[in-house]
């Protein structure tokens, strides 16, 4: 079956991708192109999936480079491939020939490009991680490596949608005392539950932080299980484990 790739105007004509689940060689609960070396999945077939994605992107297997995400506001400088995967949940480059990756569920996958200083990022963004500010570590990575604030695209990729989230009033809570008008990314649900924004609200902190443009595919991981893995959907599912999307950007 043929990879679906979904790709982005404004990271064009960079070779990049949100890669649905369409195209891989995984059975069972992972049916599909799973590529979650720390799910339970076959660790070969996992090799075959990375292997195809790594082909649609141009690169060699281990030119694929990701990281051991945490859920953290670490973004790591990658200059080659790397023997062990750094604790961190964003990357950026402006080495040729080495693609970025991040894998997500649910979180929001967020790739970067500035055309005309040939640098680009990738980043995992959940709520902990886009409140911490892995975003921003990004955009600040790329800047380094001599990217322009206002010269820098993103892309959310696949996410939870507002309407699949819902949360408690902890969770709440903790928006709150980070901004009284993070209260504009919450709606209300049943009870004492809400249900958060959150690709609405990594879009803001992007367009906050002052780049070119940032924008969001608009697909929901959640309600959408033919092509896409979703952390939430599998729990409520009650499976035992579930798949990982991957997304990718190469120069």
């Amino acid at each position: 079956m043929t990879l679906e790739i979904l790709t982005a105007d404004s990271l064009a004509p960079l070779r990049h991708g949100f890669f649905t689940r369409k195209g891989g060689a995984s059975s069972g609960i992972f049916s599909g192109l799973n590529c979650g070396t720390g799910s339970s999945d076959q660790t070969e077939i996992v090799a075959i999936n990375r292997a195809r994605v790594a082909s649609a992107m141009g690169v060699a297997p281990g030119h694929l480079t990701g990281v051991h995400q945490i859920h953290s506001a670490d973004a790591v400088h990658v200059t080659g491939p790397q023997s062990d995967k750094p604790k961190a949940d964003a990357l950026v480059t402006a080495t040729p020939g080495i693609a970025l990756s991040i894998l997500t569920a649910d979180c929001q996958p967020v790739l970067f490009a500035d055309h005309d200083a040939q640098v680009i990022g990738a980043a995992h963004a959940g709520w902990k991680g886009a409140q911490s500010g892995v975003l921003e570590a990004t955009i600040d990575g790329m800047i380094a490596l001599g990217a322009k604030r206002d010269q820098i695209h993103a892309v959310i990729g696949p996410s939870i949608s507002h309407r699949a989230y819902e949360v408690g009033p902890e969770f709440f809570d903790t928006f709150l005392d980070e901004d009284p008008d993070n209260t504009r990314f919450f709606a209300g649900g049943d009870g004492d539950r809400m249900h958060f924004d959150l690709p609405g609200y990594g879009l803001a902190r992007l367009r906050a932080a002052g780049i070119a443009s940032a924008e969001w595919t608009r697909h929901c991981t959640y309600y959408d299980p033919d092509r896409f893995y979703s952390y939430r959907r599998a729990v409520h599912a009650k499976d035992p484990d579930y798949g990982r999307l991957i997304s990718a950007i190469t120069l």
